[in-house]
């Protein structure tokens, strides 16, 4: 995957079947879904793949257990289903995780088995595991940091776990092997409309260049997540709100508060809300919150009340407390969750569900829906713009399409931190061992390669610091102080492979350095 080339395309193809606007989870499921039809498809996304909501996850493929507490068995069957196939699909990136829910008073043992069977069998033949009721001596062999004072039994779970920003760098792979055409840094600026008020494409900025592109199609499909409003200011006369911005928020901790290979879930906080604690890449992620907030942003900052909630949740349920000393990273991160019709509800009250408006301009917009169902989110997509645009009709073919890079990948394997590159695993390596100065680590404390750099750079679209240690290795997530100081090797890495010179090091370098600080506890002004 090249830009170069990427960019080339665009520059000779005079018209698209689908042009999609947005790169994260629901835009690159539609750019596979469309191009595996054999639509002539293009994706662009302003920044980076995944750069907003879609690498903020909790880091879980499930069926969301607290909405079948709220009796929303659709939503949970419809994300079971795809929670079966993803794991399938992306082998090397979505694994079995088991969850442990520990219970304070008796009757929680049976009311959450009960609960869960019931999840179990909605799962089908995809189901991950059986849940289970476990003693409380079993409870705190699972989880040997739990608080035992009034702990009673557990109740084991199986879901999905993931890693959100490398699936969606393998989903622009897998759709540009797909024959789509997918570019980053590329704005739309401007609608394109014709004299009956139809939308009839886009006009694009190239963040690199500033060079301008009109690009024409039948159909125009708006995926911008919590950016859907401002692309919605260019296709409406009147202004109106389509998404509320909900923001959730996740401290990272060292292994040791969370040993062994099972997480844990509070079902039931103090104000309602449910908390993980999942083991990821070696480390420990805990969230979430749930706070409607004004305004949204592309680096949005975690607000003092969330990480308090969060140390002070988790601390309740740990033995070994988590302080704010201990905390490696924190990101937040902003659902798009659907407007509802009435002014003041509560994020709890607004529906996960996705849904797909289409505008008198023709203009089809997705809202709501989460990563787990991102291909029945594309699926139908794409089936409502062969209806409302006329395409050709053919039949969504993306169930058992293996995502770039799947491969089934044993827990033995998920040892080598190279895991995640699944089938191209070889090619890291050769890349290795052919050039040796790439063996060296990026970080002394941290098993990543400078050879995963220039992999990003050369087969991942990476162009910045930023898309390199966020998103293609994790480090900003996982160690915000090491990413900082790998900062300097890794732009170094880039003006070599792209031919920038020592001004755009210097430049880049203070950028990222500037986004790092919202990662840090520390940084933050206490609100």
């Amino acid at each position: 995957m090249n830009r170069k080339e990427q960019l080339s395309k665009l520059q000779n193809t005079e018209n698209w079947d689908v042009i999609i606007i947005g790169g994260g989870s629901s835009g690159l499921g539609t750019a596979i879904d469309a191009a595996n039809r054999g639509y002539n498809t293009i994706l662009l996304e302003a920044v980076d793949f995944a750069k907003g909501t879609s690498s903020r996850s909790t880091k879980l493929v499930h069926g969301g257990v607290r909405y079948l507490a709220q009796g929303n068995v659709h939503l949970v069957r419809e994300a079971l289903k795809e929670r079966g196939l993803l794991a399938k699909n992306a082998g090397h990136l979505v694994k079995n995780q088991s969850f442990v829910i520990p219970n304070y008073n008796w009757w929680s043992g049976y009311f959450y088995t009960i609960g869960l069977k019931i999840y179990d069998l909605l799962a089908g033949c995809l189901s991950l595991g059986s849940s289970k009721y476990i003693s409380k001596k079993k409870t705190i062999e699972m989880l040997p940091n739990l608080q035992e004072k009034d702990l009673v039994n557990g109740v084991i779970y199986h879901d999905g776990q993931f890693d959100d920003s490398r699936l969606a760098i393998n989903m622009a792979q897998t759709a540009v092997e797909n024959g789509a055409c997918v570019l980053n840094y590329t704005k739309v600026v401007h609608l394109l409309k014709d004299d009956n008020n139809q939308v009839t494409g886009v006009r694009v900025s190239d963040q690199e260049t500033g060079n301008k592109y009109d690009i024409k199609g039948s159909a125009i499909i708006n995926a911008t997540g919590v950016f859907t409003n401002a692309i919605m200011k260019m296709n409406d006369d009147v202004y109106k709100k389509y998404i509320v911005p909900s923001q959730g928020i996740h401290l990272v901790f060292d292994k040791s508060f969370l040993p062994g290979d099972h997480a844990l879930m509070i079902p039931k906080t103090k104000d309602g809300r449910v908390l993980f604690a999942v083991p990821w890449h070696n480390s420990v992620v805990v969230g979430t919150t749930d706070t409607l907030i004004k305004s949204h942003s592309l680096e949005p900052i975690a607000l003092e009340s969330e990480v308090q909630f969060v140390l002070e949740t988790a601390g309740r349920f740990l033995a070994k407390r988590p302080t704010r000393a201990d905390v490696l990273s924190v990101f937040a991160g902003l659902r798009p969750l659907a407007a509802p019709k009435e002014e003041g509800k509560s994020t709890k009250e607004v529906s996960r569900s996705h849904k797909i408006l289409v505008s008198k301009t023709g203009l089809i917009t997705i809202t709501g829906g989460k990563w787990t169902t991102y291909r029945k989110i594309a699926q139908d997509i794409i089936d409502k713009a062969i209806s409302i645009h006329k395409l050709p009709k053919k039949p969504c073919q993306t169930e058992h399409l293996a995502i770039h890079g799947n491969k089934p990948t044993t827990t033995t394997e998920r040892e080598n931190h190279l895991y995640i590159y699944g089938s191209d695993i070889p090619k890291i390596i050769e890349l290795q061992n052919s050039e040796p100065e790439l063996k060296e680590k990026l970080h002394p404390n941290h098993e990543f390669t400078m050879a995963e750099v220039a992999w990003a750079i050369r087969y991942e679209m990476a162009r910045t610091v930023d898309d390199i240690l966020a998103r293609r290795v994790r480090l900003l997530f996982l160690d915000a102080r090491a990413a900082i100081e790998s900062s300097e090797k890794t732009a170094q890495l880039i003006a070599k492979e792209l031919c920038y010179d020592e001004a755009w090091i210097e430049k880049e370098i203070l950028d990222f350095k500037k986004i790092a600080k919202g990662f840090l506890l520390s940084e933050f002004q206490l609100i």
